[in-house]
């Protein structure tokens, strides 16, 4: 038996039991990340084998005098290249020569806590813009179940190491579906948890409320428990969350949102997935009915979708990118994604610069649509609809260009079936919904109740109850 086709708790418990070693587990993932990332290209940065069976071993040693340090002992993990682990560059898929962080964020600080051994970074599209993981340092992350086609982004990297078994599990993080696009595509579980439940305590704390980190599995268990390491409250975040996320009780009822009454341009295949997979909520005792996003105060229904979500996302990402657009050099070298959040905050030769009166507008929006949401929850538990418009595309493309013969107007107007999620600030789970006739997996998010984590991880465990999906082996892995 592989050790790295068990799951981390179950890894975790033959380590706890001494039935299996930490260096055994290190050295089945090693092996595994040595067959099969060179094919796929999702752990970069990858530190050398003899410095982590070395640690490995220090792992047993303290075992073996009654020293576990958590349910990650001595398991690999690899933190994803937006954030920091103490030793390794952090290249953000841009700066090649990235010196080794002298410090790790909060992410690899509790992944190390709980037990955890950092074997490298999971790659990241530059900046971690766009649903697709490509850039200039580490090259192009191919999906885990067909490598012609996009892992998606910006948890690509994380999505397939963890589809293909070479790591437990990962650390992910989702602005505008970086964490669901990948999991959905990659057949495996992903949790953009409520805001402030994992803490954010590096930079500007009060008004950049918009990514989160969460976690990548390949089962409901484990998801969970990388949930509970992740999260909890931190002094240093003051807009943290301390209460526990349970709902308010059981879910009875699914509203299933789709492509939004036809505003979102969605590829059929899609669509026929989806609807597939929500007959397994009736086995679990839910009743599905068809919901539409509602219009409340200056928030008049979808078509208000993308004017609440541009401005934010100029004004969030733009700000981050600033100081390296002001660089003409490292400006030449920046994608066109890049740069075009910059001028959409700065202006350019089309646009005029970002005003605060336009990111106003746009919050008083975002607000009025967080409490039509809520009247919505009045009606209906959990909100269904996919994680994403288009099956995995061509890895070669940079983006899609259409969807369902629709134009594009960014390299991000594809993914906006991801905005309702990031704009509510609510837990959205990406669950796995099937296969395409060609073998291509699909997604779905569930939007829960404000601050309702629990409850979407309560139903990760059912899914699997009446779904196979993580039982399911990409074709690389062999039968």
């Amino acid at each position: 038996m592989n050790l790295a086709d068990l799951s981390a708790l179950d890894l975790s418990g033959a380590v706890g039991r001494r039935e299996a070693s930490c260096v055994e587990v290190m050295t089945d993932h090693l092996d595994r990340i040595d067959a099969l990332d060179p094919v796929v290209h999702a752990v970069v940065a990858r530190r050398p084998r003899e410095e982590l069976l070395a640690e490995a071993a220090a792992a047993d040693a303290e075992l073996a005098v009654g020293r576990p340090r958590g349910w990650l002992h001595g398991l690999p993990v690899a933190v994803k290249d937006l954030n920091d682990a103490a030793g390794l560059p952090t290249s953000r898929g841009f700066v090649a020569d990235a010196p080794p962080a002298t410090s790790d964020s909060l992410v690899a600080a509790r992944l190390q806590a709980a037990g955890a051994i950092v074997v490298g970074k999971t790659n990241t599209p530059e900046f971690g813009l766009g649903s697709h993981t490509y850039n200039s340092v580490h090259g192009t992350t191919l999906n885990a179940w067909d490598q012609s086609r996009t892992a998606g982004g910006s948890s690509g990297g994380a999505a397939v190491a963890v589809a293909l078994r070479m790591l437990p599990v990962a650390d992910g993080s989702d602005f505008f579906g970086s964490l669901r696009n990948p999991t959905g595509w990659n057949d495996v579980y992903g949790l953009r948890p409520s805001l402030g439940r994992v803490p954010q305590v590096e930079g500007e704390s009060w008004l950049s409320r918009g990514g989160v980190d969460g976690p990548v599995a390949r089962t409901a268990a484990d998801l969970a428990a990388l949930h509970r390491t992740l999260a909890g409250p931190d002094a240093r975040d003051p807009l943290g969350l301390g209460d526990p996320g349970a709902g308010p009780g059981r879910p009875v009822r699914v509203g299933w949102l789709g492509d939004l009454g036809g505003y979102l341009p969605m590829e059929a295949e899609v669509l026929e997935i989806c609807h597939r997979a929500l007959p397994s909520f009736g086995e679990l005792g839910l009743e599905v009915v068809e919901a539409a996003l509602p219009a409340h105060g200056r928030f008049g229904g979808p078509e208000d979708l993308w004017r609440t979500w541009l401005p934010w996302r100029h004004w969030l990402a733009g700000s981050a990118l600033a100081p390296t657009y002001a660089d003409p050099v490292l400006r030449a070298r920046m994608k066109p994604e890049a740069r075009f959040e910059v001028e959409g905050l700065l202006g350019d030769g089309d646009r005029p610069p970002l005003s605060a009166h336009e990111v106003m507008v746009a919050s008083e929006l975002r607000s009025d649509l967080f409490r039509a949401v809520l009247g919505l929850f009045d009606e209906v538990d959990l909100l269904v609809l996919p994680t994403a418009q288009v099956m995995p595309f061509d890895a070669r493309l940079d983006w899609p260009r259409e969807v369902a013969g629709v134009a594009m107007s960014s390299y991000h107007r594809w993914m906006e079936v991801s905005a309702l999620g990031t704009l509510l600030g609510t837990p959205v789970l990406a669950m796995p919904a099937g296969f395409s006739a060609a073998g291509l997996p699909m997604g779905l998010q569930v939007i829960g109740r404000p601050r309702a984590d629990d409850d979407l991880l309560a139903l990760a465990a059912a899914w699997e109850t009446v779904t196979d999906h993580h039982l399911r082996r990409p074709p690389l892995l062999g039968p």
